[in-house]
């Protein structure tokens, strides 16, 4: 075995360690984290209806639902009929402005 064969291989080796370090890093990374059950509930956001749907406001949102999942919706996507009990859709008209948001 040559010594460029072989420090070609040692290179594969070394580069392949370090993409799958690098993949469990993204994947044993912590998500969003919920307090309370995670169940949602839109009873007490009448008040974002007209609202602009920015940072400030989408963090309310989500803090007052207890949703464990807030999924903004905009005017060119639909969504299907499934129902989770964690999940808050919030649904934005094109000029970014919160028309509905919804335990769904």
């Amino acid at each position: 075995m040559t010594v460029s064969i072989w420090l070609g291989a040692v290179s594969r080796i070394v580069l392949v360690g370090v993409g799958c370090s690098m993949l469990s890093g993204c994947i044993s990374s912590v998500g969003p984290r919920v307090s309370g059950s995670g169940r949602c509930s839109d009873e007490s956001l009448h008040w974002a209806v007209g609202q602009p749907a920015n940072e400030e406001n989408m963090r309310r949102i989500s803090r007052e639902s207890g949703a464990g999942l807030v999924n903004p919706i905009g005017p060119d996507r639909s969504v299907q009929k499934d129902h989770r009990d964690d999940r808050l859709r919030v649904f934005i008209d094109a000029n970014n402005v919160i028309q509905a948001a919804r335990c769904e």
